[in-house]
């Protein structure tokens, strides 16, 4: 599966296959002596009862690099929250888990809602974002990773693979993407990466034209994974969706406040399987039908801030070349599914793109509707400079929770 092709725009870190993870390791735990590391694990209580996190669990407590590891725990009862502190016992590592629903932490919320700066809605962005302001109060780590918790093929090369581009020193990169590909039970998956953003971006660049925005998102092999690492030095200043948009804003966040010699992708696993959303046709508040339609407007807003003016008459145009485009792709996935012997069912592959060439006209009209929607929770320097005590406050509020529920 190697191959060691440069796009051009970012940089690609390849497995060659030429390394052990054994090599690996020893040189990232020699760079944890002068650089503190720390990981960020955004977790449904309901994921503790998969398989997925037994066997994440397992290979974290291998790692021998890690200096801390956050637990951003969502959808937990105080009962929860006391059976997750004691499944993550197990982890060699210095840890904790964040309640997000405890007393202390509604409260700092509400705080924030006084402020005119508390999270738009619960979810994903905003575990991640408490996360990272908690990082940010420890004032120790120089290094972050972040990834899912639904990893069923996880294993702790992949964690290595993703840190290594920016733990190392002598590497200019700020910023780390990891890439894979999304094969399991024997077919292609990945839907929304394949059959919206990759057509998305070529239609966009039919109608809109040459734009280097739209070149970078390209240049990511799976631009809506969840697997990132960054230098925290970049952490206050990162502007964190609150909706399904998060792999897209960040890596937009990258574009705006980081040259491109700064960002890398690097392949981190031969297989990659989690969780799959439904595709939710009758409900488009849910699945992959509210994430496409979130991922659109993403990438609507962002090139709205580069200079580019939409219409409906723009959208209209869109959603027919984006069609076209998404055939186009899907007869290049079959060709490939078909070569490598996995399975593919083109009817619904097409009912997906359908689905989702609705949500693009569904975005942009609420693009049109919403000019002021504002869907990024505030920076954390912008919470510090409107409160200078809140980071600390929300260290203190999360020691006081893991103090308190034994």
């Amino acid at each position: 599966m190697a191959d060691f092709h440069q796009n051009g725009n970012i940089a690609t870190l390849h497995n060659l296959r030429t390394r052990s993870l054994d090599e690996l390791t020893y040189e990232l735990e020699t760079f944890s002596q002068n650089r503190k590391m720390s990981l960020v694990l955004p977790c449904l209580y309901s994921e503790l009862e998969t398989a997925a996190m037994p066997r994440i669990l397992g290979e974290l407590a291998k790692v021998p690099y890690l200096h801390r590891i956050i637990i951003g725990l969502d959808r937990a009862d105080e009962q929860q929250y006391r059976h997750a502190k004691e499944f993550f016992k197990g982890l060699n590592q210095n840890h904790i888990v964040i309640w997000n629903d405890s007393p202390r932490m509604l409260a700092l919320g509400a705080k924030l809602s006084a402020l005119g700066l508390a999270p738009s809605e619960p979810g994903k962005g905003k575990n991640v974002w408490t996360s990272i302001g908690y990082l940010i109060a420890c004032e120790d780590s120089a290094v972050m990773a972040i990834h899912d918790c639904d990893i069923v093929t996880y294993t702790n090369e992949l964690l290595a693979r993703l840190i290594y581009p920016v733990a190392n020193v002598n590497f200019p990169y700020q910023i780390a993407k990891g890439y894979y590909a999304r094969v399991g039970q024997n077919k292609l998956n990945g839907r929304v990466s394949r059959l919206l953003v990759s057509p998305l971006l070529i239609a966009l660049k039919k109608v809109v034209g040459d734009r280097d925005y739209i070149d970078y998102l390209r240049s990511f092999r799976y631009p809506l994974s969840g697997e990132f690492a960054m230098r925290t030095t970049i952490l206050p200043d990162l502007r964190i969706p609150s909706d399904w948009g998060l792999e897209i804003g960040i890596l937009s966040e990258a574009w705006r406040n980081l040259a491109p010699r700064a960002v890398c992708q690097v392949e981190i696993a031969d297989q990659y399987d989690h969780k799959h959303q439904d595709l939710s046709e009758e409900d488009a508040s849910a699945g992959l039908s509210r994430m496409s339609t979130d991922i659109c407007k993403a990438v609507f807003r962002k090139l709205a801030a580069e200079g580019i003016i939409f219409t409906p008459n723009v959208f209209r145009t869109l959603k027919a070349t984006y069609y076209r485009c998404a055939l186009d792709v899907l007869e290049a996935y079959y060709s490939d599914a078909k070569m490598n012997g996995l399975t593919i069912d083109r009817h619904k592959e097409e009912r997906a793109i359908e689905l989702f060439a609705e949500n693009l006209m569904r975005a942009g009209n609420s693009f049109l509707d919403n000019p002021h929607e504002t869907p990024f929770i505030p920076t954390w320097n912008r919470v510090h400079s409107a409160d200078p005590e809140f980071l600390s406050e929300l260290h203190a509020a999360a020691a006081a929770d893991e103090a308190e529920y034994v």
